[in-house]
């Protein structure tokens, strides 16, 4: 079975963020343009939405494969997910939302990093930032 939500790098970025200090949504629902996405960990008051990407699913440049079996399925499944997340990363920052999006193999303390830095960003900028 492939989970949704609570992936084990998800739980793992989550847990560095909270001890941290900082508060989040997880599966919280945003409708952008014409979808509803369900971003992984979601900042509400500073509009940020961050994604963690299974290699497999989303197609790593490093780690990402195509199976060699059932091609003719998975070739154009694989594109289709990639196309989608383009889809939903331009939606989103069209509606004034920044994306973050983490590859399951990076470690959960430096996408906290990276998350900590654009909130910190966001904080000094005040409440007009977008």
């Amino acid at each position: 079975m492939n989970r949704r939500r609570d992936t084990k790098p998800e739980l793992s970025l989550r847990r560095v963020l909270h001890a941290r200090g900082l508060r989040f949504r997880v599966d919280y629902r945003i409708r952008a343009e014409e979808i509803v996405v369900r971003p992984d960990i979601v900042f509400t008051r500073p509009r940020v939405a961050v994604f963690v990407d299974g290699c497999f699913w989303h197609g790593c440049p490093q780690h990402g494969n195509i199976p060699t079996h059932n091609q003719l399925y998975w070739v154009p499944k694989l594109e289709r997910n990639r196309v989608r997340d383009g889809v939903v990363t331009t939606a989103l920052t069209r509606s004034g939302w920044t994306v973050i999006r983490a590859w399951e193999h990076e470690p959960a303390t430096g996408v906290a990093a990276r998350i900590l830095e654009l909130l910190r960003d966001r904080s000094r900028a005040g409440p007009t930032a977008s």
